[in-house]
């Protein structure tokens, strides 16, 4: 398996495992019966905060993947992309970028269709996370059968 394959994969991993951990850490955060205004100021913090604590994760494992890859494999992370990293490199940041747009319309349309606004953050953060999921399972894929 080569060091891009294993990547995407501890990247689909990763991304599961920080976004499940923090709904978790914020579901019982919830105000529930609370002001529209409190209800607003939760998802307004919760995404906020899931795209710093994303980020913040997405960097951790990622030093400390290169840190186990170097030493189990002597191998240092290859230092250029080619062509070909490059290509799928795009089809995937395409297919997440596709996946994250329908998210959007789908939550923009709850809107229309007169959905509490809870629905239309649920809609949009589980977007977010199925474009990220979406993306590094693309690169998975063209590693392993090519472009």
């Amino acid at each position: 398996m080569t060091y891009q394959e294993k990547k995407s994969i501890v990247s689909v991993i990763s991304a599961i495992l920080i976004f499940v951990s923090y709904c978790l850490f914020m579901y019982p955060r919830y105000p529930g019966g609370a002001v529209e205004s409190e209800i607003l100021h939760y998802w307004g913090s919760f995404v906020l905060y899931l795209t710093l604590f994303s980020i913040v994760a997405h960097i951790i494992i990622s030093i400390i993947f290169n840190i186990v890859f170097r030493i189990t494999t002597n191998e240092i992370e290859p230092a250029f992309a080619d062509e070909l990293d490059k290509l799928i490199d795009l089809k995937a940041f395409r297919n997440s970028f596709f996946v994250f747009v329908i998210g959007f319309l789908f939550a923009m349309g709850s809107l229309v269709f007169y959905q509490p606004l809870h629905v239309m953050f649920m809609i949009l953060i589980s977007a977010g996370f199925i474009s990220d999921v979406t993306g590094s399972v693309t690169k998975l894929y063209h590693y392993r059968r090519g472009v």
